[in-house]
């Protein structure tokens, strides 16, 4: 009688496991590259968000700027200055997508924001704000954007951007 072996050997196990590993190794580093293009794109459009919010509420409650990004929050009915609405509570937190949102009234203009930036002083209307955008792990983990009531968004690629560094392409 003869018996047949049913199944796989180790040999085979170990093939079929160290393949999956060089698969592996082969896509992780590209998915963590997506990753970080993703976040950085997140970034860029909470910016293009937080920028039209601060026209409509400059335009809808005729008193300047908002004062800080709660104020651009709030669910309440009707709208109010200190819970406008217009952007969601996750970015008015101040952390989205793996970034910090410093957003700085009355802000003396030239200055990087690296999240120790206090505002200014500019009486009873704010006129001017500025928000920085920085990877919350630093450096090599995205670009920093730079956006003041100017409207063009800047970055910088090795540390907090200001309005000196290049506008953002495209």
């Amino acid at each position: 009688m003869e018996t047949s072996d049913s199944g796989f050997s180790l040999i085979e196990l170990l093939i079929v496991v160290a393949i999956i590993l060089v698969i592996t190794a082969i896509a992780i580093p590209d998915l963590l590259r997506s990753k970080n293009a993703a976040n950085q794109a997140s970034a860029v459009g909470s910016l293009h968000v937080i920028v039209s919010s601060e026209a409509s509420y400059s335009s809808t409650y005729s008193s300047g700027y908002s004062s800080t990004l709660a104020e651009l929050d709030g669910s309440s009915t009707p709208a109010t200055s200190l819970a406008a609405g217009l952007i969601d509570s996750v970015l008015a937190s101040g952390m989205k997508s793996g970034y910090n949102f410093y957003y700085v009234p009355c802000v003396t203009p030239g200055v990087p924001n690296s999240g120790s930036l206090g505002p200014g002083s500019c009486g009873a209307t704010i006129n001017v704000y500025q928000v920085s955008s920085n990877p919350i792990n630093g450096s090599g983990y995205g670009n920093f954007y730079f956006v003041d009531n100017s409207s063009v968004i800047r970055q910088n690629t090795t540390g907090p951007a200001g309005p000196t560094d290049p506008p953002l392409a495209g």
